[in-house]
């Protein structure tokens, strides 16, 4: 009966918790492994903490490098696409293979989304002007932020516009609007993640 308790409380720890699972292999196994592992931690820790001039030094690698793929659905009601000749604009078809993109992080907050099917990134030009670019460049830097009202903004991480941010944005009728005339709380700028 004993043996039968602990079986169903391990079956309902895997189901539950996975993450337990490195802790009930060590139980299971003696703790010798594990203890081995946690020598092996502590003296790799023990190493980097002496580089270190008593700072807490914070790493996001985890966040560099993550691809999203997802549709962007503006405040306006359209998708973002990409066509196939570069040019940016909004469809207002939920299917258009076009309006897939990948958003990837390219920096802690700073992203790159490249459009699935016509393979060209989201650019912003010093000038303000939203196009595809076929190679990743400095124009496709892109900050992302989530706004209040749980929209994403889009903008450039390089360029600005007399001080001011210029932002992704699409205007009523689906067309592109200059960066110059956007700004963070004009709803023409504000986007929607979907999953796609």
């Amino acid at each position: 009966a004993r043996m039968w308790e602990m079986m169903n409380g391990l079956v309902f720890t895997f189901l539950i918790l996975p993450q337990s699972l490195p802790l009930l292999i060590g139980a299971c196994c003696n703790g010798k492994e594990t203890e081995a592992r946690q020598n092996e931690a502590g003296t790799d820790r023990g190493q980097k903490s002496k580089g270190l001039a008593g700072r807490h030094v914070r790493s996001y690698n985890h966040l560099q490098g993550d691809i999203r793929r997802r549709k962007l659905f503006s405040f306006q009601k359209f998708f973002l696409r990409i066509d196939k000749n570069g040019r940016v604009n909004g469809t207002k078809s939920k299917d258009d293979p076009l309006s897939i993109l990948e958003i990837t992080s390219v920096d802690v907050g700073v992203v790159a989304i490249k459009g699935l099917n016509s393979n060209y990134y989201l650019a912003i030009s010093r000038k303000g002007e939203l196009y595809g670019a076929r190679e990743f460049g400095i124009d496709c830097t892109l900050k992302e932020r989530i706004e209040e009202n749980g929209y994403n903004t889009y903008a450039s991480a390089e360029w600005k516009n007399k001080k001011r941010q210029m932002f992704v944005g699409l205007n009523i009728h689906g067309r592109p609007v200059r960066g110059k005339r956007t700004r963070r709380k004009n709803t023409a700028t504000h986007f929607l993640p979907i999953m796609a």
